[in-house]
Formats: structure tokens, sequence, C-alpha cells
């Protein structure tokens, strides 16, 4: 599975990062305590820590430690430290930026998940607010498409109506993916090579499937994500049903 640029960017970043500091904070070694230059290396760790995730971050905090023992404390140039206080300065370096780094990372998590569980519940609102409305089942549809490839990132989405033809991989309403019967590691693995079929049932009544394409390398959502899609093929299913029903009655 293909890892992502930004992390491989901020991965690289939390080993360069304090290094290009500490050269830069060479001139100040002898007029800045040293204390001092150790905190200006946690602000560079809070940094890389903020923009990119905890491996990035903790990578940021062994690197600023062990750069700063290398330029910073005497003997320059040498990773070996005569002065004990120097060392507790090293130590309280590493700790404090691995502490800050998790800290960050964190809640910068936290942030991303509370835009996202927004961005969800905009998506299901909104296609129940279409359906209520008015909206036909081939609106409901169409609109559920446009949906998924956002959600899941898709290169495409189509929507089948009748039987089952074919195995194809299935995204089950758990969020679990089913290949061949077997449940497939989608975090190991990433998505299973062709179109994937999304089922649109509901109360037991197969409505149709859509069949969604991930782009090429992509990596798979989260499961919220994945649950989000299951919520919505559901909606279009229910949408679908209604008018059947309806139908049903004129005739």
């Amino acid at each position: 599975m293909r890892v992502p640029l930004r992390d491989t960017v901020a991965v690289a970043a939390g080993v360069l990062a304090p290094f290009v500091a500490a050269l830069a904070l060479l001139p100040l070694r002898t007029s800045v305590t040293h204390t001092n230059l150790a905190l200006l290396l946690v602000v560079v760790v809070v940094a890389v820590s903020a923009l990119g995730n905890r491996l990035a971050g903790a990578l940021a905090a062994l690197s600023a430690a062990a750069w700063f023992d290398f330029f910073a404390t005497a003997p320059y140039q040498s990773f070996h430290i005569q002065d004990r206080a120097d060392v507790e300065t090293a130590v309280l370096l590493l700790v404090v930026g691995l502490i800050v780094s998790q800290l960050a990372a964190y809640g910068r998590t936290m942030k991303r998940v509370a835009v996202a569980d927004a961005t969800h519940l905009e998506r299901l609102h909104g296609t129940t607010r279409l359906a209520r409305a008015g909206g036909s089942s081939a609106d409901v549809v169409r609109r559920v498409r446009q949906e998924l490839v956002e959600v899941l990132e898709l290169r495409s989405c189509r929507f089948e109506y009748g039987t089952l033809i074919g195995r194809p991989p299935r995204l089950d309403p758990d969020g679990s993916v089913q290949v061949e019967g077997w449940v497939w590691d989608l975090e190991r693995q990433g998505w299973p090579e062709g179109e994937i079929e999304l089922r649109a049932l509901v109360h037991g009544r197969y409505q149709g499937r859509f069949l969604m394409t991930p782009a090429p390398g992509s990596v798979p959502p989260p499961l919220e994500a994945r649950l989000v899609a299951a919520d919505l093929a559901a909606q279009a299913a229910a949408a679908l049903d209604e008018d059947a029903v309806s139908a049903a009655r004129r005739s």
C-alpha cells in the first residue's frame, strides 16, 4: 500500500528539521544558555508534530536531543557529554519533546476527526433532505453516487439495477470488505483490485448495488467513512423501495 506523500514529508522533516535548526543555532551556543537552546529545539519538535504525525514527532524529538548533544554541549561535534547539567538538559529535551509531540499529534488528530464527523453528518443530512423534499429515487441515487466518490475518494462509481451478477469484492454494512467469502485486510492490503460492490438494501429487500472503482494506489478510508458509505447506500435503497411501493399501489 502506498504511503501518503504528506506522511513521507513529515517523517523526513522529523529527521532533518532539528538538524537544520541546531546548525542555525551554532552562533548562539556561547551566548545563550543550553536550557534556552533546548527550548528552541522543542519549538521545532512541536512544529513538526503539528504539521505531521506521531512518528514524525517522535523522530523530531530524538533528532533534537541528538543534535543538541552533538552541537551545543562540550566536547563539541561529539555525542559524548561531560557536564552533568548538560546530560539532564538533553534527557529533558528528549522526554519533553516526546510528550509535546504526542500531545500535538493527538490534538491534530482530534481536530481532523471532528471535521470529518461534521462533514459525514452533513452528507447524510443532505441526502435525507433531498428525499424528504420530494426528490425522485433517481435523484437520490445520483446524489449518493457523488457522495460515495467523495467520502471514499473513488475514481468512479455507478449504480446497477436488477439482479446480482458475479461476485466482486463487497463492502458490507459493518465497514468490512468481503472477497470471495473472506474478510479482506483492508488496512494492510489496501483496496482489492477491480470494482467493489456496495449493496442497496432496505428491510432485507435488494434494490440494486453501487459499483465503486477506487483510484489506483489510493489509501482506503477509515472505518468511519466506510460506515457512512453504507448508510448512504441504505438511504438510496429506502428511496427506491418507496418508489416501488408507490408504483405498486397505483397499479
